[in-house]
Parts: structure tokens; C-alpha cells; sequence
């Protein structure tokens, strides 16, 4: 967006020429001819800068500086004051009412284009460093947010790796059971003396076969539950320790 420029200037035909050059350089230009209406327009308009003249009737520069530096509305905004008194007590009086430059008559355009930008580029730099302080701020605030999630994520991980190492060892227990009745009944079997002792012995080989199947299909069935959402749940109601 093109930086707006209010020229307070109460000769009219030195206004409008700085109107020109500065809209020629694509600022946008807005103007004023006497001190009254640049207050105005200050306050309505908000322009980025003023160049206003020093010897204006009814009001003069000083009087356009003071009036400016005493409202919060436009209390920030750049001042340059153009003149064509040029002595030490002038510049003094302007630099203690808080004028930010000055530019004397008569000047040339580049004179006026590189004292305006000059001033805008010390306005804009500690715009830039703040903004970059807030994008360096707002990076940092996500970069630890995400460090937090990772974190929780991580945990979720080791409590789900703590939670099927005791499933699994509680399998593993509940596994070697039948087993170990398995092999004995089989043992048994061998010596069996009668049809009654082997479909005995045959009988708890069937048992216990059915119960390793049992096992085996809950081993398919806790991996499909057994996820970090799921853990933390059985955890808060202490279904697993």
C-alpha cells in the first residue's frame, strides 16, 4: 500500500507541486493550506507522514506541531517542517516541540523524496524488527507445543510398550499351563492300561487343546485393542498393574 503523505502548505501553488512530485513517486499525496485544516486531515486521515510548512497564518507549523504531539491520535506520526529561516533558534525551537526533520527553501524534489523516505525507512525498521520478534515469538510457541505432543506421544509409546510386555508375559504364563498338562496327559496316555484310562488321558489332551486355541485367538484379539487410547483407559481403571 502507497504511503500517504499530508502536506500542509498555505502557498498554493508550492503545495500543489509537492503533490506532483510526490504522487509521481507513488506516495499518496493528500494536501491542506493552512494549519487548521492539516489538523484536521491529520486526525481523520492518519497519514504516515506531514510536511508542513513553518510560516502559515492564524496557525503556524509550531503551533500544527504542538496541537499533534498533544493528541494520542497523532501523536507518533513524523513531522518535517519546511522553511526558508534556517537559523539555530528556529531549529531548536522545532526539534523541542519533537519536528523530525527539516527540509529549507528552496529545496529540489530529490531533496523532498530522499528526506521523506529517509524518515519512513526509520519508521518502518522497528516495525520490521517487531514483526519479526512476534513471527520468531509465534515459531517458538509452536515449536514448543509440538515438543509437548511429541513428548506425550513418546510416553503413550512406553506405556504401551510397558502394557504388552505384561500381557504378553501373562500369555506366555498362561500358555505354558496347558502345556504342561498336555505333555503329561500324553505321557499318561503311553502308559494307559484300559480304554477307560486312554479316552481318559484323550479327553484332557482335547481340553486342553481347546483351551490353547482359546489363548491363542485372544493373543489376535488384545492386538487390536491393545492401543495407547486403550491403554491409558485400562490403566485409569487398573485393568492391567
Amino acid at each position: 500500500m502507497n504511503k500517504k503523505i499530508l502536506v500542509i502548505e498555505d502557498e498554493v501553488q508550492i503545495c500543489s507541486n509537492i503533490q506532483q512530485i510526490l504522487s509521481f513517486s507513488d506516495f499518496n499525496a493528500i494536501t491542506a493550506n493552512d494549519g487548521l485544516e492539516g489538523l484536521r486531515l491529520a486526525k481523520t486521515e492518519k497519514p504516515d507522514l506531514i510536511r508542513c510548512d513553518v510560516m502559515m497564518p492564524e496557525l503556524d507549523g509550531y503551533g500544527v506541531l504542538t496541537a499533534l504531539r498533544q493528541d494520542p491520535v497523532t501523536e507518533s506520526i513524523p513531522v518535517i517542517f519546511l522553511t526558508a529561516k534556517v537559523g539555530r533558534g528556529d531549529l531548536r525551537q522545532g526539534m523541542e516541540l519533537g519536528a523530525d526533520d527539516y527540509l529549507t527553501k528552496p529545496f529540489s524534489p530529490e531533496e523532498l523524496l530522499k528526506t521523506i523516505k529517509i524518515r519512513l525507512a526509520r519508521i518502518e525498521k522497528p516495525t520490521f524488527i517487531k514483526q519479526q520478534y512476534e513471527q520468531e515469538h509465534q515459531q517458538s510457541v509452536n515449536l514448543k507445543q509440538q515438543i509437548e505432543v511429541n513428548s506425550q506421544k513418546l510416553q503413550d509409546s512406553q506405556r504401551l510398550a510397558e502394557i504388552c510386555n505384561q500381557v504378553l508375559q501373562k500369555l506366555l504364563q498362561d500358555l505354558s499351563n496347558p502345556l504342561s498338562n498336555i505333555n503329561m496327559a500324553i505321557y499318561m496316555l503311553k502308559k494307559a492300561q484300559s480304554d477307560v484310562e486312554r479316552d481318559r488321558y484323550l479327553n484332557i489332551l482335547q481340553q486342553e487343546y481347546a483351551r490353547e486355541m482359546m489363548l491363542l485367538n485372544e493373543m489376535k484379539n488384545l492386538q487390536a485393542l491393545l492401543t495407547p487410547e486403550n491403554a491409558k483407559v485400562m490403566q485409569n481403571f487398573n485393568l492391567l498393574k
